[in-house]
């Protein structure tokens, strides 16, 4: 069966075809600029080198179609046919307390979905876009839904719960949901994978740093505590998002502006975080750049957001009791080693101990590395996230009547001897280049 899995964002969608036989990825590519004018293609098949072709794609339908017209294509492509195609995976960011694992969409399903995008109004209107758009392109397809809430409905009252008037959850599902869920669970599974332990014994610390970023509490292998809400804009400092304000904050700022509710909600989701510091830069490495050329703000929005992160890391860390791991992954975790560095910095005293060098080393998609000195109480890891093949396996399961929730399904990178076919050619690559690599690279114990 091949599968191929979709994540569509309000101007993006992403893409991979798996082989599942085979056990390896065909494609993946990423169409850019959908509906707002300069749309483009960056495509890469197994075996042949990336492409990037210019095609204008107003609307998720067009985007999705030229997706197809690529993976097609006798000369770019990497399948004869859509014939081939056994599922589609789509990733859905919420959820809500309707879905506690992925679903084969259905018509239920999609009201459920449209009900909530005033929940995560950044993601979930270009979820459902996505989806119906790959129905349209592909109406005789299963095509299954992949909630990045779901992994958090371990969660126990005492930390989904507002402290806000009980009718506010009873009639409005006024509650934590977090987000990042596929991230959070591959990296778990693959973090206990590392540690030797079974996972439903293994407590970690989860950072998902992106433009999107949050922290997870594992406790016993499931979700305990995260920092973001009900929507997407709670908790870390991120690119555009501001994460954590006091409540009181919206009301003043429209009493003293002006400001309608959306204007100020657009303003928190759209203009804060790292572009609110800094005036012009969300992308870490920019900030960087900046800050080594004596960029105050750039150097502020550092300190920031690193700051934030140090906040939940610590008080993971009390509410865990054990901790078995610090794990950071997602593209600011694995490849912004001075963000590593910022956060880790004075962490010593509480048994958290990174080496400089094995920190500075690790900057790879490709391999889990260890990043802590040998007299660090809590090892840390870097694992590079995989969210597309926690789709994958997902709709695959769906597919075969295979799928459980996460507590009673095995997936296939929680077994000790298991290898990303590419990952592992392009790490024999990186290690021709960089020898030294292979001295902070984990193996599983």
């Amino acid at each position: 069966m091949v599968i191929l899995t979709l994540n569509c964002g309000s101007s993006s969608a992403k893409y991979q075809v798996y082989d599942w036989d085979a056990g390896d990825v065909l494609a993946v590519g990423v169409v850019e600029k959908v509906t707002v004018g300069g749309s483009f293609i960056s495509h890469k098949a197994k075996g042949k080198e990336e492409i990037t072709i210019n095609h204008d794609c107003p609307t998720h339908v067009d985007a999705v179609d030229l997706i197809i017209k690529t993976l097609t294509d006798k000369e770019k492509g990497c399948i004869p046919d859509m014939s081939v195609i056994g599922a589609v995976g789509h990733r859905t960011v919420h959820g809500g307390d309707k879905f506690t694992k992925s679903v084969i969409v259905d018509d239920a399903a999609m009201a459920a979905f449209n009900e909530m995008k005033d929940m995560s109004p950044l993601h979930n209107p270009a979820n459902i876009m996505g989806i119906e758009a790959a129905k349209k392109v592909l109406p005789k397809v299963p095509h299954c839904a992949v909630m990045d809430t779901a992994w958090h409905q371990t969660m126990p009252p005492e930390t989904y719960l507002y402290a806000v008037p009980r009718e506010w959850y009873e009639k409005y599902s006024v509650r934590r949901y977090g987000f990042h869920g596929t991230s959070f669970l591959y990296t778990a599974k693959r973090a206990a994978v590392l540690l030797g332990q079974d996972p439903f014994k293994t407590n970690l610390v989860i950072c998902h740093l992106g433009n999107g970023a949050s922290v997870n509490a594992v406790k016993n292998g499931c979700s305990f505590d995260t920092s973001m809400g009900i929507t997407p804009l709670e908790g870390l400092v991120m690119g555009t998002r501001s994460g954590d304000v006091d409540p009181a904050l919206p009301f003043y700022v429209m009493r003293k502006t002006g400001m309608s509710a959306v204007e100020v909600e657009n303003a928190l989701n759209k203009k804060s975080g790292l572009l609110g510091i800094t005036g012009k830069y969300t992308d870490r490495r920019d900030i960087q750049k900046a800050r080594l050329e004596g960029d105050k703000s750039a150097e502020l929005a550092q300190d920031i957001e690193a700051h934030r992160v140090k906040k939940y890391i610590g008080g993971y860390l009390a509410v865990l009791g054990r901790t078995d791991a610090l794990v950071f992954t997602a593209g600011v975790g694995e490849f912004a080693f001075f963000m590593r560095e910022k956060i880790l910095s004075g962490l010593e005293g509480i048994g958290v101990v990174y080496d400089p060098k094995k920190n500075e080393l690790s900057h790879t998609r490709n391999a889990e590395t260890l990043i802590s000195k040998p007299e660090s109480k809590i090892p840390i890891f870097v694992i590079p996230t995989d969210e597309e093949l926690v789709m994958t396996e997902d709709a695959h399961a769906l597919m075969t009547g295979a799928y459980d929730i996460h507590t009673k399904f095995t997936y296939s990178f929680q077994k000790r001897d298991y290898v990303n076919k590419g990952r592992a050619e392009g790490l024999k690559a990186e290690l021709a280049k960089n020898p030294e690599l292979k001295s902070i690279i984990a193996e599983p114990k």
